[in-house]
């Protein structure tokens, strides 16, 4: 019974705080901010997660594991908010959105964002958040385990896994700020440090977290711990197949040089250039 109650406390917050977003967005007239506030639905979902097994003791109370999925979530949700805040504020609603506007017209605009943005990035927040359930509803680690290979190693691979990605995205995400803002020419394309070796290495980072993210619970658990594995899946195929890559390189079709690094660079997982 406690994890009915669990499950339907995690909809509860993103079911709230999404709302609010959405309508904060309809004052300020700016459905984009929905990209700005969904790494902190998760933090909100993993704080509230932490708060649940120490007050009803679901799944053993709290242990190692729990705890260290909890700080990775929310590492990751502080970090990519904080950023997309910086890099957004002041700025106009993002184009995908504004493209959107026009295409809805004067048909339900509002119920349309309401429906196809925010109650859309609500549901992809609750199947993302999949690991630290599974952290949450079962007994995985007491601190006199800990130190066992049958536990430890899968937290120290799955940690590896997420501070991996972390790199790349943080520092990809820094190359770039710094590279637009002392390029010459918006025809410039950055293929320096991480970006030398993939197109994307911040939506890769992005991966990598999340798969860190379910190493480091699906080997600590039982079986049904691997169901987390549609976190991992569900994040991957929609930056590397929907939403990231292909939109973001679609804006450069008509970029040679673009064009040229792209014929020279791996596409996604990072590897040598080519000659």
């Amino acid at each position: 019974m406690l994890e009915l109650y669990y499950f339907l406390g995690v909809i509860a917050v993103l079911l709230v705080y999404f709302v609010t977003l959405f309508i904060v967005a309809q004052l300020i007239k700016n459905n984009s901010i929905v990209d700005i506030g969904w790494g902190f639905a998760l933090v909100l979902v993993a704080i509230f997660s932490l708060l649940f097994v120490y007050l009803t003791g679901l799944g053993g109370g709290l242990d190692v594991l729990k705890v260290v999925s909890a700080m990775l979530m929310i590492a990751w949700g502080l970090r990519l908010s904080i950023y997309l805040f910086i890099r957004n504020v002041g700025k106009p609603e993002d184009y995908r959105y504004v493209n959107m506007r026009k295409k809805w017209g004067n048909n339900h605009p509002m119920l349309k964002a309401f429906l196809k943005v925010f109650m859309t990035q609500a549901a992809f927040s609750f199947v993302i958040g999949a690991p630290i359930y599974f952290a949450s509803i079962n007994n995985i680690v007491l601190l006199g385990d800990f130190f066992k290979p049958i536990h430890l190693i899968p937290l120290l691979l799955g940690v590896v896994v997420f501070i991996i990605g972390f790199y790349f995205q943080t520092v990809g995400d820094a190359q770039l700020k710094r590279f637009i803002a002392t390029r010459k020419s918006r025809e410039e394309v950055m293929d320096k440090g991480l970006w030398k070796y993939t197109r994307h290495p911040n939506y890769f980072g992005e991966s990598m977290m999340w798969w860190g993210q379910f190493i480091l619970v699906a080997l600590s658990v039982n079986y049904l711990g691997l169901i987390a594995i549609i976190s991992p899946l569900t994040i991957t195929l929609l930056l590397v197949f929907v939403s990231g890559v292909p939109l973001l390189e679609k804006r450069y079709d008509n970029n040679p040089a673009y064009q040229a690094y792209k014929k020279r660079t791996s596409k996604f997982i990072p590897w040598f250039p080519k000659k």
